[in-house]
């Protein structure tokens, strides 16, 4: 399967882009950094700059048509700049109207929240979002990781870096599902 793995051109918390890419690339699926723009994205441990990594393809010039699903990294940064961008809440939406599986994890809920996909949906993030959560129709759990499946897709959400491992498990699972 083709994953899109969508980060702003700063902001993402490496951990959370590199673990899901290495379990995802190391599951035979085709791994795909999308941003906002061209060149490289500007990845981050927590406040600290850290690698940078070469972006494969652009929103707008690329659909969720070419893809089988679709990962959001978190960081704090990386979901806000994300969510001001109306291609990429645009390219979000589209896996949810096409029932194409999505995991997010820690702050990357904040993008749903503005593509307006997490009403009547249950999902979990960074406790700071939890508010944002339910304001905009959805449920939050304060769980490792959470499968939702009210709703035309998948959705696979997680906490924070420490659920890392749960959230890759169910994510990989939930994608097969849709391969198979």
């Amino acid at each position: 399967m083709r994953i899109a793995f969508l980060c702003a051109p700063e902001g993402v918390e490496q951990v959370e882009l590199t673990k899901p890419w290495k379990a995802a690339s190391e599951a035979g699926h085709q791994t795909v950094l999308v941003s906002t723009k061209s060149g490289e994205i500007q990845a981050f441990n927590h406040l600290d700059k850290a690698d940078t990594f070469p972006v494969d393809e652009v929103v707008g010039n690329t659909s969720a048509d070419s893809f089988g699903a679709l990962v959001l990294p978190g960081g704090v940064a990386n979901p806000d700049f994300l969510r001001m961008d109306e291609k990429a809440v645009a390219f979000v939406r589209d896996f949810f109207e096409q029932g194409r599986p999505v995991a997010a994890i820690c702050h990357a809920p904040w993008t749903l929240v503005e593509a307006d996909v997490v009403r009547g949906r249950v999902l979990t993030s960074w406790p700071s979002l939890r508010t944002d959560i339910r304001n905009a129709g959805g449920t939050w759990v304060d769980e490792q990781v959470k499968i939702c499946e009210n709703g035309p897709n998948k959705l696979v959400t997680s906490r924070k870096p420490a659920d890392l491992k749960a959230f890759c498990e169910a994510f990989l699972d939930v994608f097969a599902q849709k391969a198979g």
